[in-house]
């Protein structure tokens, strides 16, 4: 129930103190503020590093390496080249295998010419397969199709980077012809990247072909680079590796326990190392934070433990009028509840307005980093922070309340 007495109570105790209050109550804030600050810029840390993960979270690379144990009479330094047979061992014999790409590239120096203009750029064969590994942001055009893999069509698909160094005269690309050392592929699409990192850059400037036409047009038949996959749905990428490793060491006569034969990468792994990391640092934000809040309490709770000293008389009169006990722990709480309260909405609101300032000069300006992206405060955070503040604020009160509820009225009217 709202009691306007109560409240102007709360006030001129507030008023009459002010330099302690505000000082005391300035903990409070800091910690909220700290709180706040903190987290926004995890997440800001967070978005920048988890938005540069430009493959599937639970991709996983294979790649072949040379041998380092003897096995089955051959000798160990063996290089081990992937064929065309693997795929289909790999699609048949691991249930737990989701899409594949294989990828083959043209090795050496070549350049890539349309007309007057050629430049360098890497070459790939692949398969639509990609699209499911790393998504390609097409901005014309198509990718890569089965009927292009089939059929073995001479067909291209470019970078925007490569777009802008052959087609500088701003001739639409798709129907255009470049030449692959000497060879001409036809472009059907064009793809851009939503990150800015330095695997985004190489990849601007990079042709996709269909592997199969690779194959055939650059003698390079029957052969595969390394593998890209990832797994069904619900299937950890550790267990995927695993399977397709044993299967690969066993087609290839590879012993088991050869570690140095195939090369692997799990981007599900490296991604949960990741996420643990920021799982420390918001544990560390919320340690600082709640350490700061509490030395605010502290402060809080002897503010209210001299006020109920300054206020023993005026207790001891109330009490002996038939006050209840709860009515003067209540009075005590409310107080320490409206200091705490209204100094930790202000903190909250000062680091919102912070953070929120922060993700203004960043997307405004074009101030975003690679590791540095779009820092915000989620609602779970604030809600939190909000609970905190209400307990902080009912620590402080309740052991003055408890020791003003405890004033003996006789020995309180006594009291000079």
């Amino acid at each position: 129930m709202f009691e306007i007495d109560r409240w102007q109570e709360i006030y001129h105790s507030i008023r009459q103190h002010r330099l302690r209050t505000i000082l005391t109550a300035f903990g409070v804030f800091w910690g909220i503020f700290m709180l706040a600050v903190l987290m926004g810029a995890g997440s800001g840390l967070e978005n920048g590093v988890t938005r540069n993960f430009d493959v599937a979270k639970n991709a996983v690379f294979i790649w072949t390496q040379r041998t380092s144990v003897p096995y089955k009479g051959l000798q160990p330094g063996r290089f081990i080249q992937l064929n065309n047979d693997d795929i289909r061992a790999l699609r048949e014999q691991v249930p737990e295998l989701g899409a594949l790409n294989p990828r083959l590239m043209i090795r050496g120096s070549y350049t890539i010419e349309r007309g007057d203009e050629s430049a360098s750029f890497s070459v790939n064969g692949d398969t639509p397969e990609l699209f499911a590994i790393r998504p390609q942001m097409m901005l014309s055009g198509r990718f890569i199709n089965n009927a292009d893999i089939a059929d073995k069509r001479k067909v291209a698909v470019i970078g925007d980077r490569v777009r802008e160094v052959l087609f500088k005269d701003g001739v639409d690309p798709i129907g255009e012809f470049i030449q692959i050392k000497g060879v001409p592929f036809q472009v059907v699409g064009t793809f851009g990247s939503k990150t800015n990192n330095e695997d985004a850059i190489e990849n601007l400037q990079t042709i996709h072909i269909p592997i199969s036409t690779l194959q055939i047009t650059f003698s390079r038949a029957n052969e595969i680079d390394y593998f890209a996959c990832v797994p069904q749905p619900g299937v950890p990428a550790a267990v995927l590796e695993e399977k397709m490793l044993a299967l690969l060491k066993q087609r290839h006569t590879v012993a088991p326990e050869d570690q140095r034969a195939f090369g692997a990468e799990n981007v599900e792994r490296e991604f949960r190392d990741i996420q643990n990391l920021f799982i420390g640092i918001r544990g560390f934000s919320w340690l600082v934070a709640i350490g700061t809040i509490i030395a605010g309490a502290v402060g809080v709770g002897n503010i209210m433990a001299i006020i109920v000293k300054e206020r023993t008389k005026e207790i001891g009169i109330r009490k002996s009028l038939g006050a209840t006990p709860w009515s003067i722990i209540s009075m005590i709480l409310q107080e320490a509840l409206v200091i705490t309260g209204l100094a930790g909405y202000m903190g909250l609101a000062a680091g919102c307005a912070t953070i929120g300032g922060i993700s203004y000069a960043l997307r405004e300006l074009g101030m975003e980093s690679e590791f540095f992206a779009n820092p915000e405060i989620n609602l779970r955070t604030a809600v939190i922070a909000i609970v905190v503040l209400t307990l902080t604020g009912l620590a402080a009160g309740l052991i003055p309340g408890l020791r003003a509820a405890s004033v003996n009225p006789v020995v309180a009217l006594r009291d000079e």
